[in-house]
């Protein structure tokens, strides 16, 4: 078995609207993947297929070679959009509840809680009632509840709704070391900045149909858009400096925008133009430009014919795929220190 699961030809209606057309694809085992996509896309029918919560009207699921997620329920992780624990439950109680229904023996089950509710800076609610807790602790709990029985399978949707910078952070690097022990990762959000910290291939859904399936890495080399961002340094104009970088070789255009200059490069490598503009008296940082995945989304639902490019949903589909905070998006920059 080399995949951890398999679509193939499946769509889910709901009287008549159609939530999933016509899917297909395949997860790798070991893969971490990001279903992305505005609210009411299709992203949380398609997971709740997979976890054989609803069904299809017609194709077919595998899931860790079954049939499906039932056949394998003990190696799946699962954390639904709607949140939910046992209220009146205490939380280290629920956990192992939780733990032994997925297989866990009871030997050394206390401890292992205890280690996790650490892990997530819950060590002193271990005895308090899930409903004593906040929706943020809830969240967390009920993500300990999903990973504790050490699952192949981690299915999470919109794992980062509702969560504070802090317990986001914390919550991102869970995600890298359940991804370094080799766990298929599997994560639904319309936060397009996650998907680009956290995985390694992406499926973009909109309006129930994939726009686009791919490796992160494929994805960057094919909208690459081959430019540099140059920031000039205090008192010269990005219109001036914009001039001044057009005379250097290996550049291609220089056009000035707001703050900074973009520059496209033609023949020589990106690098190389780097150097080239570092050595320039006026610069004080260099970047370079990657393409934003919500500017790659926006653009392949225009090409792929879901939108008007002036059409009055553009603004809407734009808003719905904002970053709730963070880190900025990442890329290769040079800072330039003079003086």
């Amino acid at each position: 078995m080399t995949q951890a699961i398999s679509i193939s030809g499946v769509t889910k209606t709901f009287g008549a609207k159609v939530a999933v057309r016509d899917l297909d694809l395949e997860v790798p085992l070991g893969r971490t993947t990001a279903f992305l996509g505005p609210n009411g896309a299709g992203k949380t029918t398609t997971i709740r297929m997979i976890m054989s919560i609803i069904f299809p009207d017609r194709g077919r699921i595998k899931v860790l070679g079954r049939a499906s997620a039932v056949e394998s329920k003990d190696r799946i992780g699962y954390l639904p959009e709607e949140r939910g624990v046992y209220r009146k439950m205490r939380v280290a109680s629920f956990l192992e509840y939780m733990a032994r229904l997925k297989g866990v023996p009871r030997r050394g089950l206390k401890g292992r809680v205890g280690q996790w509710l650490d892990r997530v800076a819950l060590t002193s609610v271990a005895r308090k009632k899930c409903q004593e807790l906040s929706k943020g602790m809830q969240q967390k709990v009920q993500f300990v509840a999903a990973v504790i029985h050490e699952p192949d399978l981690i299915i999470l949707d919109e794992p980062f709704s509702g969560l504070d910078p802090v317990n986001a952070r914390l919550m991102r690097q869970l995600f890298h070391e359940l991804r370094g022990q080799g766990r298929t990762l599997i994560f639904s959000t319309h936060v397009m900045q996650h998907a680009e910290e956290l995985c390694d291939h992406v499926v973009m859904i909109n309006r129930g149909r994939k726009v686009l399936d791919d490796s992160l890495a494929g994805i960057r080399e094919r909208f690459d858009p081959r430019a540099l961002e140059v920031e000039g340094v205090e008192g010269v104009p990005s219109r001036e400096l914009a001039e001044r970088l057009r005379k250097l070789p290996g550049v291609g255009s220089a056009e000035a925008a707001s703050g900074h200059v973009r520059v496209r490069w033609s023949g020589a490598g990106s690098r190389q133009v780097m150097a080239e503009i570092v050595g320039a008296e006026a610069v004080r940082r260099v970047e370079i430009a990657r393409p934003k995945l919500e500017d790659i989304f926006i653009d392949t639902v225009i090409r792929e014919g879901g939108m008007d490019h002036d059409g009055a949903d553009l603004s809407r589909l734009r808003a719905s795929l904002q970053d709730e905070g963070g880190t900025p998006e990442g890329a290769e920059a040079v800072e330039v220190r003079r003086g």
